[in-house]
């Protein structure tokens, strides 16, 4: 790799395989949520012994170093997060705060690499000022933002409100979610480099991290690389287009017309068969399966809509946490009305799993699991960093249940799943799955031991 994080230069002539680290990147700025602020260094991210900050008594640190490198921006924090003590400034406050700091000490010079020769640096930045001043959610927003941070930051250092407006665009549309290797949101950040990436619905590359670096590894095989053909994945695709296109427009202001929102909707919105044995995925208006001919029964349609509706509404619900019993009732009542791939069916089963791992029963939490396996292959695909999480995350509640070598199978699969998406160096391989499968082969091979001595 190139020390600025670009592509080595013989990956453009020779194309790349899948797997591959394309762009590595350290943000530009960056902000712990609120939710782990407890929980991890304010600095690093890392989950550890932490301390707090002497001055705030806000965020907390894992030790001198890290307390060091966030000097240079918490030394403005510090003293104002004190002075409106015991009020809470807000993430998205705190981040444009940041943004705003840091492009008055000299950050408007800094530069992201995304190859060898080309960078960007922030005002590069797409801001869609236009766009957010016609949209009224988005200027009151704004508007509160902008009170928070003239009580916040010193006087002399708020931008103007042409110039603040262009802030507020900029972090608005290029932020990245910053993910845990559980492909769990711990911030944001914004990354100079990166931000050049587009956006599909079915992209070839994804964004993963180490600590608060980013790093865009590709999920195919490119055969001819071009930064305009890199695509990640800017939202959630485990939607339906019209809620995937409407996101899009209203977070980031363009209508999608990638391969996946321009193919006609089949099995993502579809109605399960009457005939039981068949999974050919229907549309609720259909008198009969045009595959095998079963007949809908009557009223079919409002019952669809019905169950549809009552999957959505439960799913706002548990938006922020996910009930078993509930997550449990939606799923028997989408049997035999939603088609078992319909997304509102993968939904409810990934709250499911997450309610049921909340409440440590493993069995029922190992059953969701291998429902969502098949299921996030056929959306994700093989390569995807989600599925070989899934893969992971059976495999430690097979083990949990002292079932080894089913347990082994699905580690194995992880492991080379999860050494594509993640790669073999990172330390979601050297710390989980690696531990996990010697442990796993450990026991097979004293099992199979203990088998033959039995015999003999």
């Amino acid at each position: 790799m190139a020390s600025n994080g670009g592509i080595p230069v013989n990956g453009l002539l020779n194309g790349i395989k899948k797997g591959t680290t394309i762009l590595t990147a350290e943000p530009f700025v960056f902000v712990l949520s609120q939710q782990q602020r407890k929980e991890r260094c304010d600095q690093c991210f890392k989950s550890c012994k932490i301390s707090r900050c002497a001055g705030c008594q806000y965020v907390f640190y894992c030790g001198r170093n890290c307390q060091r490198e966030a000097w240079s921006i918490h030394k403005v924090e510090c003293p104002n997060i004190k002075r409106i003590h015991p009020r809470i400034l807000p993430d998205a406050s705190r981040m444009m705060a940041r943004i705003i700091i840091k492009l008055s000490q000299n950050g408007k010079e800094e530069r992201g690499y995304y190859t060898p020769q080309k960078y960007r640096v922030f005002h590069d930045l797409m801001s869609h000022v236009l766009d957010i001043k016609g949209d009224m959610k988005k200027m009151e927003h704004f508007t509160a933002l902008s009170l928070i941070l003239a009580e916040f930051l010193p006087k002399d250092m708020l931008p103007d409100v042409k110039e603040l407006l262009g802030i507020f665009g900029r972090m608005s549309v290029n932020s990245f979610n910053i993910l845990d290797t559980d492909m769990t949101s711990l911030g944001v950040g914004i990354y100079l480099g990166p931000s050049i990436i587009d956006h599909s619905c079915k992209p070839n590359c994804s964004a993963i991290f180490e600590g608060t670096t980013i790093i865009i590894r590709t999920l195919c095989d490119i055969t001819s690389f071009d930064w305009s053909e890199v695509r990640i994945t800017y939202i959630d695709v485990l939607k339906d287009t019209n809620t995937r296109r409407a996101e899009l427009k209203k977070s980031y202001y363009f209508l999608c017309e990638c391969e996946r929102c321009n193919c006609p909707e089949t099995i993502e919105i579809a109605a399960a068969c009457p005939n039981k044995e068949c999974t050919y995925p229907c549309q609720s208006r259909d008198s009969h399966c045009i595959k095998c001919g079963e007949k809908f029964s009557k009223g079919f349609a409002e019952c669809f809509d019905e169950v549809s509706e009552l999957s959505a509404f439960h799913l706002d619900k548990m938006s922020h946490t996910a009930y078993l019993d509930t997550a449990r009732l939606c799923l028997e009542k989408q049997k035999g009305v939603l088609h078992p791939y319909n997304l509102l069916v993968v939904r409810m089963l990934e709250m499911a799993l997450a309610a049921a791992m909340d409440l440590k029963r493993w069995e029922d939490a190992e059953k969701y699991a291998a429902q969502l396996t098949a299921r996030y292959l056929f959306y994700f695909g093989e390569t995807h960093p989600m599925t070989g999480q899934v893969h992971f995350v059976r495999a430690k509640l097979l083990s949990s249940q002292k079932k080894g070598r089913l347990a082994l199978e699905y580690i194995t699969k992880a492991a080379q799943l999860i050494k594509i998406s993640f790669g073999d160096d990172h330390s979601k391989m050297k710390y989980e799955v690696r531990p996990l499968l010697d442990q796993l082969l450990a026991e097979y091979h004293l099992e199979k031991h203990q088998d033959v001595t039995d015999q003999s």
